[in-house]
């Protein structure tokens, strides 16, 4: 009796956790069919960020579905771990996803994305640890708010954007170490300057993904983010990571020309759109405490239409001013 009640205590516990999200993310009773869970990726990866939409004009034909598959496992992943505002359920929900990633590879999911990729997984020969180590990286988040030095926010990094790269690879038919450190430079360089741009949403869910050494080295407190104080300290740091994530994008330059047509406009669209961001930080004399810089949509627009038609050269351009890297 003792051991019904605890199950049923348990079920319910984890339907409430759910309940935090929207319906449709819940792990039904029974699996859809195969079509079903393909336009429930559809669905979803087409009402999420104009990014990606965008990202999927270039795409061929065959390879759409897959991207929707992808797409959907990483939007409700990342979801689970940011959406939920509790952290030890986060967690809870995390495993009960993992359990659903290793039910897939078992060939017994329930949950439309993961009926979805079992087939795309098939296809491409996708190794496991390329989606969970996603979901390390949002256990993390639950647990760790601070990194004390640039390589801690790396080895995040090799997880929360690293694996999304390697996923895309997989999907157009690259399997091989040297695209895909490219591929990693590429995506360590994205994620920087996503974090560079969102210090003060980043600080709101309690987290700082600036170097604590690097607080230290410019004079830089907590208190000065908590209130916004673009000092002149924080906008030299601020300048000094952004010129750091231009490396890191410079060192995934290469990639555009090892890949082939779309994939390699898609590419340069992603790097021009993270550079774009740098330079919008910069527009704003790197004071992004209270402003979060933007990409108009014109400007949105113009690096689109610049990747379609002119997709390998001229590259990017990297460097805005002769400062160094100390």
């Amino acid at each position: 009796m003792a051991t019904t009640l605890e199950q049923s205590s348990s079920e319910a516990t984890t339907v409430s956790v759910w309940a935090k999200l929207p319906a449709e993310y819940a792990i039904p009773d029974s699996a859809p069919t195969l079509a079903e869970a393909e336009e429930y990726c559809r669905q979803l990866a087409r009402s999420h960020y104009e990014n990606f939409s965008v990202a999927t004009w270039f795409l061929p034909g065959n390879l759409k579905q897959h991207f929707f598959n992808v797409y959907a496992y990483c939007r409700i992943s990342d979801d689970l771990g940011d959406e939920v505002g509790n952290p030890t359920a986060s967690l809870q929900l995390l495993d009960e996803w993992e359990s659903e990633l290793n039910a897939c590879y078992e060939g017994r999911p329930r949950h439309p994305v993961f009926v979805a990729l079992t087939e795309t997984v098939r296809k491409f020969e996708i190794p496991k640890h390329e989606f969970a180590d996603l979901l390390t990286a949002f256990r993390q988040d639950q647990t760790t708010s601070r990194y004390e030095t640039f390589s801690d926010v790396l080895g995040y990094c090799r997880n929360s954007a690293n694996p999304v790269g390697h996923l895309v690879l997989y999907l157009c038919g690259y399997r091989d170490n040297e695209r895909q450190q490219l591929s990693d430079y590429t995506c360590t360089a994205l994620q920087l300057a996503n974090f560079w741009q969102d210090v003060s949403v980043d600080f709101a869910k309690g987290r700082i993904y600036l170097p604590l050494e690097d607080l230290r080295r410019f004079g830089v407190s907590e208190t000065d983010i908590r209130d916004s104080k673009n000092t002149p300290a924080f906008c030299e740091m601020m300048r000094f990571e952004v010129a750091r994530a231009r490396e890191w994008f410079a060192q995934g330059l290469p990639l555009v020309q090892k890949v082939e047509g779309k994939l390699a406009i898609d590419i340069d669209l992603f790097t021009r759109g993270g550079l774009e961001i740098l330079n919008a930080i910069e527009r704003q004399d790197y004071a992004v405490l209270g402003k979060r810089p933007v990409i108009s949509m014109m400007r949105k627009l113009w690096l689109v239409a610049r990747a379609a038609f002119r997709p390998i050269s001229p590259r990017p351009r990297i460097v805005a001013n002769d400062e160094r890297l100390r």
